[in-house]
């Protein structure tokens, strides 16, 4: 039972999913603002709703999954509403945290373009760990092993600031300012200690009108946390006649990446995502990558309906 758990902590660690000490990742984060970002809700001037999906090393066993679903619209002048979920398993079941936030944003014109939004938000997660979902798994709580946990709910809270124009967008945010302790390590039967550490985002982008079928946006994404490395994803995207969007990503010394998305209707928005690893892991033969899929449905009225949508 040891080593399978050691195997699975250690994945835990190296992907930020469940009780990891880093949020989920994704490769279409452009697109999943609101996930990490509480001052984007009610940016985009219309009811916004979008999921996502991420199946991460696929051909691994037991390798991460990633489901998110956001919905904000506006609701006055200023003020933006709106609600983020997201759920992430991994050991097909082992382990599984619900994230689930309330978010409000307020935005104050700064110039004659430019807008700064702040916002907060709170919720909290929902945890379940079953260790009976290890393969070999033998049952050694009478020895001082690890016991299962069930829907263990802890709070949470976070903030972001969001500065845009038409053309440029820069956000900093926190999205969770508690560092939950999941595990005692001054009971007897608990062997370590994990803890939600705080993330600390920092994203932007510019829009480059090539010709007048053809933008170009360049965007990059910094996320810090205690006790990780730096991760710095750069992405540059595409978009051709305001229906298809091409793009590449690189993030550092991770993955390389491959996006692409279609405008189906005014309102409906189709992107897929895939990650190939440039570590080790990504030589293995069992690994045959991660893919996204992500859908974006917007309601427009005759009042809010733009010709040219912003491309962020």
């Amino acid at each position: 039972m040891k080593k399978y758990f050691i195997a699975l902590v250690l994945i835990v660690a190296s992907t930020g999913a469940a009780i990891a000490q880093q949020d989920a990742q994704y490769t279409q984060y452009m697109y999943n603002t609101l996930a990490i970002n509480s001052a984007y809700a009610g940016n985009r001037g219309v009811l916004s709703m979008a999921g996502l999906y991420r199946t991460q090393w696929v051909g691994l066993e037991g390798a991460p999954k990633t489901q998110t679903f956001n919905i904000h619209s506006p609701v006055g002048k200023r003020v933006g509403l709106g609600l983020s979920v997201v759920n992430d398993e991994i050991g097909n079941g082992t382990s599984q945290q619900t994230y689930f936030d309330i978010a409000a944003s307020y935005t104050v014109p700064v110039s004659d373009q430019g807008k700064l939004s702040f916002g907060i938000k709170a919720g909290g997660h929902l945890l379940n760990l079953d260790f009976t979902r290890l393969q070999g798994f033998t049952d050694e709580q009478g020895a001082g092993g690890i016991p299962n946990i069930d829907n263990k709910f802890s709070p949470n809270f976070g903030a972001g600031l969001y500065y845009h124009t038409e053309r440029f967008y820069f956000g900093a945010s926190i999205p969770n300012f508690l560092e939950t302790e999941h595990f005692d390590n001054t009971s007897a039967a608990s062997s370590f200690l994990a803890t939600e550490r705080i993330n600390l985002y920092f994203i932007t982008g510019y829009v480059f009108d090539l010709n007048p079928n053809l933008k170009l946006k360049p965007a990059l994404l910094f996320k810090a946390v205690r006790g990780a490395p730096l991760q710095a994803d750069f992405s540059t995207n595409f978009l051709i006649n305001e229906k298809f969007i091409l793009g590449a990503a690189y993030r550092w010394d991770a993955a390389l990446s491959a996006m692409a998305g279609f405008q189906i209707t005014d309102g409906l928005l189709l992107g897929l995502g895939y990650d190939r690893e440039i570590t080790e892991l990504g030589n293995t033969s069992f690994n045959d990558g991660s893919f996204e899929v992500f859908l974006r449905y917007e309601l427009f009225n005759k009042r809010n309906r733009v010709i040219t949508p912003r491309f962020f």
